[in-house]
């Protein structure tokens, strides 16, 4: 008699056919266990597609980006020689000059500081400038016009049709910017940009002597030629401290910033599938139990070990998907796109939408392959014989297909996670980690599976023995929940670790000022006046002068001859930049000396030349190469100045106050030209409006900061970025959740069984409820607790050793995140065992 597996028809029709029939009675709990892989390939297929739009974005828009083919910069005028350079350069040239100022509108008598950019007829190259009324941007160069930011016309209640005032120079605002190509949308809210002619920047008067502008031009040059057209002239541009870049070298920057974010979420997106490996793994445990009777009438009529596996490999296979990814990818420009320099155009992407199915497809089956070959050994007296633990799924000796199936599961990982890094070392290493993190949980795992067996005590009452047992006893679901949940609270906790410690910089004492208002540009002619006016506003806790200067030597060395030494290039900016630097004679509080000492003492050269006492920051001298008594020599606008390092410094850069790399002796450099800053302490707003108004009406010139403002701002930035690390947190939550239930429900046979047991015996349904109780919450506990542990680990080594910054772990959130997880498991081990304590004995035996 000829089986329907063995009729003349095609072998791989008849195996679809009988996995499409045999899944109609457990496709719901497929579709369970199978929806972690589901999210795992949902954010693959997402941060590749978002990935793949941004560096489409980027390359497509690179020239409005930079400006210009080619782009020549320095933090001043640019010199003589590139000015000749530019003007005999035959292409179309683009300039402009960017500062900051205070901006007053006469009408409303409001104020604020502003970008200005005052730029030539011909900017921008590339691109186009969008306002509102739209087509204004044409009208710019026509007279004296200026195009504002929204948000300054909110902030000073202003209209279009206002006159701005600018130091001493008066415009009137035409309209209101919507774009302006290269900005991100986030820039902005640091300072309104304000645009102006450039042949009005002289009526302003605001750049006098130490002012601070960034002079900019931008060329257009034929198709690829901007690489050869500076390529003779780049070394003496940076003889002159003149920066040029290419729109290549643009693309390349961008490409190196999209890459850290996709890095970022590469490793989100790869320890969710790992997750939902997981997930698959336990889910398929629970779902060959249930199948074991099914398989045994399968190879009764005909079937072979390997067909009834190939029918099953097909079920696990065909519950991947990416269409949740598409739709994650629509979202993560709204979540990020505040941050990015390009108008990101969201399109589907075949190839990240193909790889994440192949990807997520491979994962589903490797690691669902592993429970799916104990199928190969049910034979088919199981059909009439009932084993609780079937010896046949246990298998003896050493199982090779399984063993394999092993390294192809780790071979697998260690893939991924080269792939995703992009580099074979970072790659390996992340493989460590989280082969690390899994054998912890593992092994903590293992000690609780002990401690509850030597533990246990007689006197304890009956539910809770009841359920402190279930943890060790055979079919015990420690290990499975443990890692699930553990690996699933370490993801979670280390995100939200690690963005608490990078964000507590921007509030609370991170933030920590003395002052609410700080005024700059100060001439020495203005200070006194200045002074004043604070003082009839509210307190004058600092005047401090600042005096321009930069570095003619080290250790005897010139400068010039160190720039150019290639060795030190990483470090050329602590030799080639403008220092800002002040004088006084005792350590301000944001600062403690290191090494040395405080000193305002001098010493003489045998020529009989002064050698001041000056104190370093300690990075800056790691970054000049020099220590405690090292001679430098300062060019103070003209002036030759020697010192001796007396001391270094280690100064609370993230306090809002007035900090240097560089303090000198009051003697040393009192008599050089200088300007000033003011701190102050102002009441209300209403006080700071109007010390800003007071003092732009008589000092044009003289800019300042509301700092209150400042905090508000970095505030909605902090929110920004705090929203978008969330989501990936809540994401990597979801991600475990279905990981859970498949942890959970792969005892689910066995619970059930002694769920019925209990009930026969004479429990009640109170007593079986508390015995769960028991169990899943010292499950929940211990998955919680060993996530915390590996968490606190792992975010203090992202955060001392990545970003560099001090690690302080947030105890509350740590045990709120625990006690969250601890509910969950409760709620999913409750949720799953339900019918073992509502269905009657004889029902419940009947369905086992």
């Amino acid at each position: 008699m000829t089986s329907a597996l063995t009729a003349p028809r095609s072998p791989l029709r008849i195996l679809l056919a009988l996995a499409w029939r045999e899944s109609r009675t457990a496709r719901r709990r497929l579709l369970l266990y199978m929806s972690s892989i589901a999210l795992g390939v949902a954010a693959l297929v997402a941060i590749d597609s978002f990935a793949s739009n941004v560096a489409s974005s980027a390359r497509l828009q690179s020239r409005a980006l930079l400006g210009g083919d080619l782009s020549v910069s320095r933090g001043g005028p640019l010199p003589r020689p590139v000015t000749t350079w530019l003007a005999t350069a035959g292409v179309p040239v683009a300039r402009q000059t960017e500062f900051a100022s205070m901006a007053l509108v006469p009408r409303t008598q409001g104020t604020r500081l502003v970008q200005v950019r005052a730029v030539s007829p011909r900017f921008p190259l590339y691109g186009a400038v969008t306002t509102q009324p739209a087509g204004r941007w044409a009208m710019l160069q026509a007279g004296p016009h200026a195009l504002v930011d929204k948000s300054l016309l909110v902030a000073l209640d202003a209209q279009v049709g206002d006159t701005l005032v600018l130091g001493y120079g008066r415009f009137a605002i035409t309209a209101a910017l919507e774009n302006v190509p290269g900005d991100p949308g986030i820039a902005a809210m640091i300072g309104p940009r304000v645009y102006i002619p450039e042949r009005y920047l002289a009526e302003t008067r605001l750049l006098g002597f130490g002012s601070r502008a960034d002079y900019a031009a931008f060329l257009a040059t034929p198709a690829g030629n901007a690489r050869a057209l500076v390529r003779d002239a780049r070394q003496r541009f940076r003889a002159l401290d003149v920066r040029t870049r290419t729109v290549a070298d643009e693309e390349r920057g961008l490409t190196r910033a999209i890459d850290r974010l996709t890095d970022f979420l590469s490793i989100v997106g790869l320890i969710a599938l790992l997750l939902g490996g997981v997930g698959v793994a336990s889910g398929v445990s629970a779902f060959v139990s249930r199948k074991i009777d099914t398989v045994a009438v399968l190879r009764c009529l005909g079937a072979t070990s390997r067909q009834v596996l190939a029918i099953y490999v097909t079920q696990a296979a065909a519950m991947g998907g990416a269409l949740l990814g598409v739709a994650l990818q629509l979202a993560l420009p709204h979540v990020v796109g505040e941050f990015l320099p390009v108008d990101v155009e969201v399109t589907l992407e075949p190839t990240a939408i193909v790889t994440g199915l192949v990807v997520g497809l491979w994962v589903a089956l490797v690691f669902a392959l592993r429970p799916l070959l104990a199928l190969r050994r049910v034979s088919p007296l199981q059909a009439i014989r009932r084993d609780v633990d079937p010896a046949g799924l246990r298998g003896r000796g050493l199982d090779v297909p399984r063993r394999l199936v092993e390294v192809g599961i780790v071979a697998s990982v260690v893939a991924l996670a080269v792939a995703r890094a992009g580099r074979w070392r970072e790659g390996m290493w992340l493989s460590v980690g989280i082969g690390g993190a899994l054998l912890a949980l593992w092994l903590a795992a293992l000690a609780v599976t002990y401690a509850a067996r030597k533990l246990l005590r007689a006197g304890w009452p009956y539910v809770v023995r009841q359920g402190i047992a279930n943890l060790y006893r055979p079919g015990n679901q420690t290990r499975a929940v443990t890692l699930a949940l553990g690996f699933g609270a370490f993801l979670v906790s280390t995100v939200y670790l690690v963005q608490t410690n990078l964000l507590r910089q921007f509030g609370g004492e991170g933030f920590v000022s003395r002052a609410n208002v700080i005024l700059f540009d100060i001439q020495d002619d203005q200070i006194a006046s200045v002074r004043d006016l604070v003082r009839a506003n509210g307190a004058l806790l600092a005047a401090t002068p600042i005096v321009t200067m930069r570095i003619a030597e080290v250790k005897g060395r010139p400068v010039a001859s160190m720039v150019s030494d290639t060795a030190r290039g990483r470090n050329g900016w602590a030799f080639r930049r403008e220092y800002r630097s002040t004088y006084r004679d005792s350590l301000a509080p944001t600062e403690k000396v290191v090494a040395g000492r405080w000193s305002t003492e001098t010493t003489r050269d045998a020529d009989g030349t002064t050698v001041y006492g000056v104190s370093l920051d300690r990075d800056l001298a790691a970054n000049l190469g020099v220590r405690v008594g090292d001679r430098i020599v300062w060019d103070v606008q003209g002036a030759r100045v020697r010192t001796r390092v007396a001391s270094l410094r280690q100064i609370d850069w993230e306090r809002f106050e007035l900090n240097f790399f560089a303090v000198f002796p009051t003697a040393a450099i009192e008599a050089a030209p200088k300007q000033f800053a003011v701190l102050a302490r102002v009441p209300d707003a209403t006080h700071v409006a109007r010390l800003q108004r007071d003092v732009v009406t008589k000092h044009p010139n003289v800019s300042s900061v509301d700092l209150s403002l400042v905090q508000a701002t970095i505030g909605h930035i902090v929110d920004r970025v705090s929203m978008a690390v969330r989501f990936l947190a809540l994401f990597s939550l979801a991600s475990g959740l279905p990981v859970l239930f498949s942890a959970v429900a792969a005892t689910r046979r066995d619970r059930l069984r002694e769920a019925v047991l209990l009930k026969t015996l004479g429990a009640t349904r109170r007593q079986i409820l508390r015995i769960l109780l028991a169990e899943y919450g010292v499950l929940g506990a211990l998955g919680a607790a060993a996530g915390m542990g590996l968490a606190f680990g792992g975010a203090w080594g992202l955060v001392h050793y990545v970003f560099q910054g001090q690690f302080r772990p947030d105890w509350l959130a740590a045990l709120a995140i625990a006690a969250l997880m601890t509910c969950l498991t409760l709620a999913i081990g409750l949720l799953t065992a339900r019918d073992g304590y509502r269905e009657t004995p004889m029902s419940a035996l009947r369905d086992a």
